[in-house]
């Protein structure tokens, strides 16, 4: 999520990102793989993804505070290629970034339009556990 910011904010090109995230505290507990295909993979499908997000909208994504953009990115981003991620579990972590890095209730933002997007990017999973 700090190195998606980083994108957004600074317009940072993704080697510097990445060169200075791997050198944060604490990144060696991360899953490294995982954090490669999420800064690369929003990166390049920025466009597709803000396609995804932007009818789930109450607003034009201009509006959007750069942390909750880039946690909405992770969310579509992780339910359209992380398929072995459950869907509820990308929404819980997604949450958990933004209360972690956001405003006062940016995680209910985030909650809602990642409740709403589920169904068009995990039609079975969602169906499935609605039929529970």
């Amino acid at each position: 999520m700090q190195a998606l910011y980083q994108h957004l904010v600074g317009r940072n090109d993704t080697d510097s990102i990445d060169a200075f995230t791997r050198d944060l505290v604490g990144f060696h507990k991360a899953d490294s793989a995982h954090y490669d295909a999420l800064l690369h993979g929003c990166i390049a499908d920025a466009a597709s993804l803000d396609a995804a997000i932007t009818p789930l909208l109450d607003r034009p994504m201009a509006e959007i505070s750069p942390v909750e953009h880039s946690v909405l990115w992770i969310g579509a981003y992780e339910f359209k290629n992380c398929v072995d991620v459950p869907y509820r579990v990308v929404i819980n972590e997604c949450i958990e970034l933004a209360k972690a890095f956001g405003g006062t209730d940016g995680h209910k933002y985030v909650n809602g339009v990642l409740h709403k997007m589920a169904p068009s990017l995990r039609a079975p999973e969602v169906a499935a556990d609605h039929a529970r």
